[in-house]
Protein backbone atom coordinates (compact mmCIF):
# COMPACT_ATOMS: atom_id res chain seq x y z
CA UNK A 1 0.00 0.00 0.00
CA UNK A 2 1.06 3.84 -0.26
CA UNK A 3 0.28 6.89 0.51
CA UNK A 4 0.29 10.13 -1.09
CA UNK A 5 -1.38 13.59 -1.38
CA UNK A 6 -4.08 14.12 -3.73
CA UNK A 7 -4.56 16.21 -6.43
CA UNK A 8 -7.67 17.65 -8.46
CA UNK A 9 -7.41 14.28 -10.81
CA UNK A 10 -8.16 12.57 -8.11
CA UNK A 11 -11.63 13.10 -7.35
CA UNK A 12 -13.81 10.51 -9.21
CA UNK A 13 -11.46 7.86 -6.70
CA UNK A 14 -12.15 10.12 -3.36
CA UNK A 15 -15.72 10.47 -3.95
CA UNK A 16 -15.65 6.61 -5.01
CA UNK A 17 -13.42 5.63 -1.82
CA UNK A 18 -15.86 7.86 0.76
CA UNK A 19 -18.86 6.47 -1.20
CA UNK A 20 -18.05 2.73 -1.24
CA UNK A 21 -16.82 2.97 2.73
CA UNK A 22 -20.05 4.86 4.07
CA UNK A 23 -22.67 2.90 1.42
CA UNK A 24 -24.15 6.42 0.01
CA UNK A 25 -23.25 9.54 -1.30
CA UNK A 26 -23.56 11.95 1.66
CA UNK A 27 -20.07 11.56 3.40
CA UNK A 28 -18.70 11.34 -0.62
CA UNK A 29 -20.02 15.03 -1.49
CA UNK A 30 -19.45 16.39 1.66
CA UNK A 31 -15.33 15.28 0.55
CA UNK A 32 -15.95 17.01 -2.53
CA UNK A 33 -17.45 19.91 -1.08
CA UNK A 34 -15.06 20.41 1.15
CA UNK A 35 -12.05 20.18 -1.15
CA UNK A 36 -13.92 22.70 -3.44
CA UNK A 37 -14.96 24.95 -0.72
CA UNK A 38 -11.89 28.15 -0.25
CA UNK A 39 -13.43 29.27 3.74
CA UNK A 40 -11.40 25.13 3.85
CA UNK A 41 -8.02 25.88 2.84
CA UNK A 42 -5.63 24.94 3.79
CA UNK A 43 -6.38 21.44 3.06
CA UNK A 44 -4.41 17.77 3.82
CA UNK A 45 -6.04 14.82 1.69
CA UNK A 46 -4.50 12.25 1.33
CA UNK A 47 -4.76 8.95 -0.81
CA UNK A 48 -4.14 5.09 0.18
CA UNK A 49 -3.62 3.03 -2.72
CA UNK A 50 -3.18 -0.74 -3.15
CA UNK A 51 -1.51 -1.23 -6.74
CA UNK A 52 -3.62 1.12 -9.17
CA UNK A 53 -6.98 0.76 -6.40
CA UNK A 54 -7.93 3.58 -4.25
CA UNK A 55 -8.94 2.29 -1.08
CA UNK A 56 -8.64 4.80 1.72
CA UNK A 57 -9.08 8.49 1.97
CA UNK A 58 -8.26 11.32 4.68
CA UNK A 59 -9.11 14.85 4.81
CA UNK A 60 -8.26 17.92 7.10
CA UNK A 61 -9.46 21.35 6.70
CA UNK A 62 -8.66 24.62 7.90
CA UNK A 63 -11.09 25.23 11.10
CA UNK A 64 -10.25 28.58 13.55
CA UNK A 65 -10.92 29.39 17.29
CA UNK A 66 -12.80 32.28 18.10
CA UNK A 67 -12.17 34.77 19.63
CA UNK A 68 -8.03 33.21 19.16
CA UNK A 69 -8.13 33.12 15.58
CA UNK A 70 -4.24 33.39 14.97
CA UNK A 71 -3.91 29.83 16.40
CA UNK A 72 -3.41 27.50 13.29
CA UNK A 73 -5.81 24.21 13.63
CA UNK A 74 -7.75 22.00 11.64
CA UNK A 75 -10.23 19.10 11.80
CA UNK A 76 -9.88 15.34 10.32
CA UNK A 77 -13.24 14.52 8.57
CA UNK A 78 -13.83 12.18 6.74
CA UNK A 79 -11.77 9.37 6.79
CA UNK A 80 -13.14 6.67 4.65
CA UNK A 81 -11.77 3.06 4.03
CA UNK A 82 -13.31 0.63 1.55
CA UNK A 83 -15.10 -2.15 3.47
CA UNK A 84 -13.26 -4.72 2.08
CA UNK A 85 -9.82 -3.24 2.94
CA UNK A 86 -11.13 -1.73 6.60
CA UNK A 87 -9.72 -3.78 9.56
CA UNK A 88 -5.86 -3.47 8.09
CA UNK A 89 -5.10 -0.80 9.00
CA UNK A 90 -5.21 1.84 6.56
CA UNK A 91 -7.36 4.36 8.16
CA UNK A 92 -4.65 4.46 11.24
CA UNK A 93 -1.97 4.51 8.65
CA UNK A 94 -4.21 7.86 7.24
CA UNK A 95 -4.44 9.41 10.58
CA UNK A 96 -1.07 9.12 11.07
CA UNK A 97 0.07 10.47 7.61
CA UNK A 98 -2.26 13.25 8.12
CA UNK A 99 -1.31 14.50 11.32
CA UNK A 100 2.51 14.38 10.50
CA UNK A 101 1.90 16.82 7.46
CA UNK A 102 -0.25 18.66 10.06
CA UNK A 103 3.11 18.94 12.34
CA UNK A 104 4.87 19.91 9.45
CA UNK A 105 3.20 22.31 8.19
CA UNK A 106 3.44 24.11 11.98
CA UNK A 107 -0.20 23.68 12.69
CA UNK A 108 -1.13 23.70 16.44
CA UNK A 109 -4.27 21.85 16.81
CA UNK A 110 -6.12 19.51 15.22
CA UNK A 111 -9.46 18.31 16.15
CA UNK A 112 -11.96 15.42 15.48
CA UNK A 113 -15.49 14.20 16.16
CA UNK A 114 -15.20 10.74 16.35
CA UNK A 115 -14.98 7.67 18.19
CA UNK A 116 -13.19 8.17 21.60
CA UNK A 117 -11.92 4.26 21.43
CA UNK A 118 -10.25 4.75 17.95
CA UNK A 119 -9.17 8.34 18.25
CA UNK A 120 -6.82 8.59 21.59
CA UNK A 121 -4.23 6.23 20.00
CA UNK A 122 -3.43 9.06 17.44
CA UNK A 123 -2.94 11.57 20.94
CA UNK A 124 -6.30 13.08 20.77
CA UNK A 125 -8.22 13.93 24.37
CA UNK A 126 -11.26 15.46 25.27
CA UNK A 127 -11.49 18.66 23.70
CA UNK A 128 -14.76 19.90 25.43
CA UNK A 129 -12.98 19.79 29.07
CA UNK A 130 -9.64 22.04 27.79
CA UNK A 131 -12.54 24.74 27.40
CA UNK A 132 -12.17 24.22 23.32
CA UNK A 133 -15.81 24.13 22.09
CA UNK A 134 -17.72 22.34 18.81
CA UNK A 135 -19.23 24.60 16.06
CA UNK A 136 -22.31 23.43 17.67
CA UNK A 137 -23.13 22.16 21.26
CA UNK A 138 -23.03 17.86 21.55
CA UNK A 139 -24.95 16.05 24.43
CA UNK A 140 -23.33 14.94 27.19
CA UNK A 141 -23.51 11.51 26.14
CA UNK A 142 -21.60 11.86 23.15
CA UNK A 143 -18.77 14.91 24.77
CA UNK A 144 -16.01 12.37 24.74
CA UNK A 145 -16.29 12.01 20.74
CA UNK A 146 -15.34 15.67 20.28
CA UNK A 147 -11.37 15.70 20.81
CA UNK A 148 -7.90 17.73 20.30
CA UNK A 149 -4.63 16.90 19.60
CA UNK A 150 -1.77 19.10 20.35
CA UNK A 151 1.34 19.41 18.39
CA UNK A 152 2.98 21.99 21.16
CA UNK A 153 2.78 21.21 24.92
CA UNK A 154 2.45 24.86 25.57
CA UNK A 155 -1.29 25.39 23.44
CA UNK A 156 -3.56 23.61 25.57
CA UNK A 157 -5.32 25.40 28.43
CA UNK A 158 -3.43 28.43 26.82
CA UNK A 159 -6.26 28.58 23.96
CA UNK A 160 -10.02 28.64 24.33
CA UNK A 161 -12.86 29.41 22.60
CA UNK A 162 -15.48 27.88 20.03
CA UNK A 163 -13.99 26.13 16.90
CA UNK A 164 -15.66 27.28 13.46
CA UNK A 165 -15.23 24.86 11.00
CA UNK A 166 -15.73 25.58 6.91
CA UNK A 167 -18.31 26.78 5.54
CA UNK A 168 -19.25 23.48 3.74
CA UNK A 169 -18.77 21.89 7.45
CA UNK A 170 -20.16 24.58 9.24
CA UNK A 171 -23.57 22.80 9.15
CA UNK A 172 -26.17 21.88 12.18
CA UNK A 173 -26.53 18.18 10.42
CA UNK A 174 -22.99 17.32 10.64
CA UNK A 175 -22.72 17.88 14.50
CA UNK A 176 -26.19 15.96 15.27
CA UNK A 177 -26.61 12.00 15.63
Amino acid sequence: MSLRTTGRGDLESIFSVHQQAFGGAEEARLAMELLADPSARPVVSILAEEGDRSVGHVLFTRVRIQPADAVSAAILAPLAVVPDRQGRGIGGELVEAGLNELAERGVALAFVLGHPGYYPRFGFEPAGARGLQPPYPIPEEHAGAWMVRAFREDILGAVRGRVACADTLDREKYWVE
